[in-house]
């Protein structure tokens, strides 16, 4: 899908953010200059300043201009701020936090989901893992499955106020599976097996073995996060 100007210039400025050319506390340009830059107008110049303080990326001061906020500000569960931070920097300590935020929420998911999950869910939950399998060589295709994997567990927990929580954990666990996908004999068997596990465990409403196909397959996930950090 193609971006549209406005998009465009957000993600050209959230990237100049994220690496580092505006640093935090430091002023963006003035909306004239930006204006002359993008050759476009002051209104969509104000619509990427609401976007960029929407990701918690700046601050804009009255009379003063917008000003870049400090990194433990931005909004991180953002799918877009995690992919330009990730694209340019595999920083150990947010991917420690992602995977402290997985493993703070997924077993407890899994557990619902082998409470709750109806004939619906588990269509759903197979169906995804039939497109991991099928797609297991094509790392977005795989990825894309895996997130509708566990969007659909997630689904199955029943629980509306984590419902709500959905794209942001996905955003969470796109931007771990994206930098962790192994698509050799060593990995993949490894992994599909695991996700297999748990939808097992959730068709036979087996709560502690749901939390613990959980568990495994984050530790595995860790474990490939520390082959790469």
């Amino acid at each position: 899908m193609s971006l549209t100007k406005t998009d465009r210039i957000i993600e050209k400025l959230g990237k100049q953010i994220v690496n580092g050319t505006y640093i935090p506390g430091a002023a963006l340009p003035a909306e004239t200059y930006l204006c002359e830059q993008f050759e476009t107008s002051r209104n969509i110049i104000r619509e990427v300043f609401r976007a960029l303080r929407a990701k918690r990326l700046i601050e804009v001061i009255r009379y003063r201009g917008a000003f870049v906020l400090e990194k433990n500000q931005w909004n991180y569960l953002d799918s877009e701020i995690l992919q330009w931070v990730l694209a340019q920097d595999h920083d150990p300590n947010l991917i420690t936090a992602m995977s402290e935020v997985r493993h703070l929420v997924e077993p407890t998911v899994a557990r619902w989901a082998a409470e709750r999950a109806n004939s619906q869910d588990l269509a759903a939950i197979e169906i995804a893992l039939n497109e991991m399998i099928s797609s297991n060589q094509h790392r977005e295709l795989f990825n894309e499955a895996d997130i509708r994997f566990h969007d659909a567990v997630l689904k199955a927990a029943h629980n509306p106020v984590l419902q709500q929580l959905s794209v942001a954990i996905s955003s969470l666990q796109r931007a771990v599976f994206e930098q962790t996908w192994r698509g050799d004999e060593r990995n993949m068997p490894k992994t599909l097996l695991e996700h297999k596990h748990l939808y097992e465990a959730i068709r036979h409403q087996d709560t502690d073995a749901a939390e613990h196909a959980a568990l495994a397959m984050i530790a595995s996930t860790n474990q490939r996060l520390k082959e790469i950090t």
